[in-house]
């Protein structure tokens, strides 16, 4: 089994920048993608970004140029580096692991990010 524990979401005003950490731990098999998603109040679920184990990103539309996915250095940490924040991006973030190798994915809590006018 696999905990995602999110971390850094809070209130912050049009324009300004969080970062979000993903801290995994558990049975972490290799070869995993590590991902950040977000889902508003009425809206679907939405990729926000993601991170290949050897570390390729990729961004959703809407967020290239102003997010920024990392890993860190042990590689069981994510990290979403977000700037210029509207208040379009106001969701509850959820962290994301998927694992092709034995077909399962994991999921965080989520942390809430508010972005006032």
């Amino acid at each position: 089994q696999v905990q995602l524990v999110e971390s850094g979401g809070g209130l912050v005003e049009a324009g300004g920048s969080l970062r979000l950490s993903c801290a995994a731990s558990g049975n972490i098999f290799p070869l995993h993608t590590m991902g950040w998603y977000r889902q508003a109040p009425g809206q679907q679920r939405e990729l926000v970004a993601k991170i290949t184990f050897r570390g390729d990103p990729t961004y959703e539309e809407s967020v290239k140029g102003r997010f920024t996915i990392s890993r860190g250095k042990t590689r069981n940490t994510v990290f979403l580096q977000m700037n210029s924040l509207k208040p379009e991006d106001t969701a509850v973030y959820l962290c994301n692991m998927d694992v092709p190798r034995i077909n399962v994915t994991y999921w965080g809590r989520g942390t809430q990010v508010t972005v006032s006018s």
